[in-house]
């Protein structure tokens, strides 16, 4: 099992655990490049801006970390295998205990729809996994915690390895060099997340 403080020194080191699904086994991981969000700079999308205006779905922080972080685990629709296993599920429910761990829910006429979950660290949200059962809920999740973030001061949104939706939603990929004086910079803010 992942010790709470090992996988913090991890974070802080510039790694994060990913599970294999072929051997079940968690590694650490640090990409060459990562993706981040630039808080300042990420609009979102037209159809995103429209849903916000329309109230289409309903967004609230923490209310149902279990439900978000499972829905993050299950099996896609391209994709019948995860990297979040049991482990990690487990060692993500006692951060959020400590209230290191966060989700941020998105309804729709009241039933969960989608949302995400990270680690909040001083002024850096590592963002872990999104899932959607609607079209768009995880995106409004994702503009309601950027907005969040910039309302709190952070400074920091990691979004560790770039893949299409990413980069759709607006990431770009820093070196790791570039990563790890942000982040330093990052972690050297005290904030509380809620």
């Amino acid at each position: 099992m992942i010790r709470i403080d090992e996988l913090l020194r991890a974070y802080r080191q510039g790694f994060f655990p990913m599970s294999d699904p072929d051997d079940g086994k968690t590694y650490w991981c640090r990409p060459h490049k990562r993706a981040l969000f630039s808080l300042e700079a990420y609009r979102p999308s037209r159809d995103v801006q429209r849903l916000l205006r329309k109230n289409e779905f309903s967004v609230t922080f923490d209310r149902d970390f279990d439900r978000v972080i499972c829905g993050c685990a299950a099996p896609r629709k391209n994709d019948p295998e995860t990297w979040i296993s049991t482990e990690i599920i487990e060692v993500y429910r006692k951060l959020f205990r400590l209230g290191l761990a966060h989700s941020v829910e998105s309804r729709y006429q009241g039933e969960l729809a989608g949302g995400l979950y990270g680690l909040a660290m001083g002024g850096a949200f590592f963002g872990e996994s999104m899932f959607s059962l609607r079209s768009y809920a995880s995106r409004v999740a994702f503009d309601r915690l950027v907005f969040h973030l910039r309302m709190k001061g952070y400074l920091l949104l990691d979004a560790q390895i770039m893949n299409p939706h990413l980069r759709k939603l607006g990431a770009v990929e820093v070196e790791h060099e570039e990563f790890m004086v942000q982040l330093d910079h990052a972690l050297r803010k005290k904030i509380v997340f809620l």
